[in-house]
């Protein structure tokens, strides 16, 4: 079967699953494999309970007429994705970088819903699997798509562009995460202006904080919608951010100043696409981050700043500046180790040790490893999650704000079951 008589048979519903446990009924279910499953076994189960067809690449599975025999079901599923791409005649906005990809999606999906029938990539499946899925949940209603884009080597992002194919795109920052992918800083700037040379290559519009010279330059020749601090102003971040835009203040739920280019950008976005002053305001203050992404939570007597999904060099140090600036006395820390920095692991977590032992903070945790290897002065150490637990030096604290940030591997949300 080719992939235009396969699409004959998505358009039917315009449904793909991937997974047994959430098959939609009318879907396609497509058969991926991992390094611990085959989804080839559970295919005649996807039709027993729901799915019309299936994908798959394995001949003895081949059980039922609704089983579409293909040579490789994940290259199918991106090629299917981008036929799909060709047929559906709307804007599609691609983002990247190094932090805040998936909360500046949420924002501009936010934004933009308020007027147009938008899809947006679910949680942060942003990868060759997500990507594709995206587009295809995409269907003749959509009227903006907004892709996600994450990347850890060269080539990846230019290969999601194959197949998204992005009218529009804009990359957050190019920071200091996973080095030991793309090989050093460098590597970073290349891989992730790979969106820029797509765009650069198809005539394609980008959206430009112009206060970020990098992106300036790594941007040259494209089309561009600029923005900066002048145009939507950053008013204070103490802790939440407040910008104003016009004649309008807006009120986030958003902690830090870090947050400020993912809120410009989604205001920037939302002014060209026509989104009211009004609709932008209210967007951005009903947005409230879930998933240990800059969360506020209140616990006993501690104010606890929550940003313990993933941690990098360039986040990690916003994050301790951000914190460092906040008018709250009595302010404690706890850092776990940053993962993917390879060669440069050691020198990264000495930087951070350095920086936030440097700073008047009531208190500083450094949990894992890397940050044991420091020898940081002036710092609670603990090898471990597990060390750092059995310990007491935590248990006395008390009206205090918090900081929680690490990478994902180190799950520092466990710290709100001992605070």
């Amino acid at each position: 079967m080719n992939i235009t008589q396969l699409y004959q048979i998505y358009s039917q519903t315009y449904l793909v699953d991937t997974d047994t446990r959430k098959i939609r009924k009318g879907s396609v279910f497509f058969a991926l494999k991992g390094d611990n499953f085959n989804g080839n076994e559970f295919a005649e189960e996807a039709l027993k309970i729901g799915a019309n067809y299936v994908v798959i690449d394995e001949e003895k599975y081949k059980t039922n007429a609704n089983a579409i025999l293909v040579e490789n079901v994940l290259e199918t599923l991106q090629k299917l994705a981008n036929f799909h791409r060709k047929q559906l005649d709307i804007p599609i906005i691609s983002l990247t970088g190094s932090n805040g990809k998936t909360t500046t999606k949420e924002l501009i999906n936010a934004v933009l819903c308020k007027k147009y029938i938008t899809e947006a990539t679910a949680g942060n499946l942003n990868n060759h699997i997500g990507v594709p899925l995206t587009i295809l949940s995409m269907t003749p209603k959509t009227e903006i798509g907004i892709v996600e884009m994450g990347a850890n080597h060269i080539k990846e992002i230019e290969f999601l562009c194959s197949i998204a194919e992005p009218n529009y795109g804009l990359i957050t920052n190019f920071g200091k995460a996973h080095l030991e992918g793309f090989g050093g800083y460098e590597g970073v700037i290349k891989g992730k202006s790979e969106l820029y040379g797509f765009l650069r290559l198809t005539n394609g519009t980008v959206f430009i904080n112009t206060d970020d010279e990098l992106q300036i330059k790594q941007s040259a020749g494209i089309s561009a919608i600029e923005f900066n601090n002048h145009d939507i102003k950053l008013v204070e971040a103490n802790p939440f951010v407040k910008v104003q835009f016009k004649n309008t203040m807006i009120e986030s739920n958003l902690i830090g100043k870090y947050n400020y280019n993912n809120i410009a950008v989604a205001v920037a976005v939302g002014n060209y696409f026509d989104i009211s002053e009004t609709d932008i305001k209210t967007a951005i203050e009903n947005y409230i981050p879930t998933n240990n992404r800059s969360q506020l939570i209140q616990k006993g007597t501690n104010k606890i700043i929550l940003d313990a999904y993933n941690a990098n060099p360039t986040s990690m140090q916003a994050a301790l500046e951000n914190f460092a600036q906040l008018k709250d006395e009595n302010k404690v820390v706890f850092l776990g180790d940053m993962f993917e920095l390879g060669e440069e692991s050691k020198t990264e977590h000495q930087k951070i040790a350095d920086l936030v032992t440097s700073y008047n903070f009531s208190k500083v945790f450094l949990i894992g490893k890397a940050f044991s290897a420091t020898g940081a002065k002036n710092a609670f150490i603990y090898e471990s999650f597990e060390s750092f637990k059995n310990s007491t030096n935590y248990s006395n604290i008390n009206n205090a704000t918090i900081l929680i940030k690490g990478s994902r591997g180190m799950a520092l949300e466990r710290l709100l079951d001992l605070l």
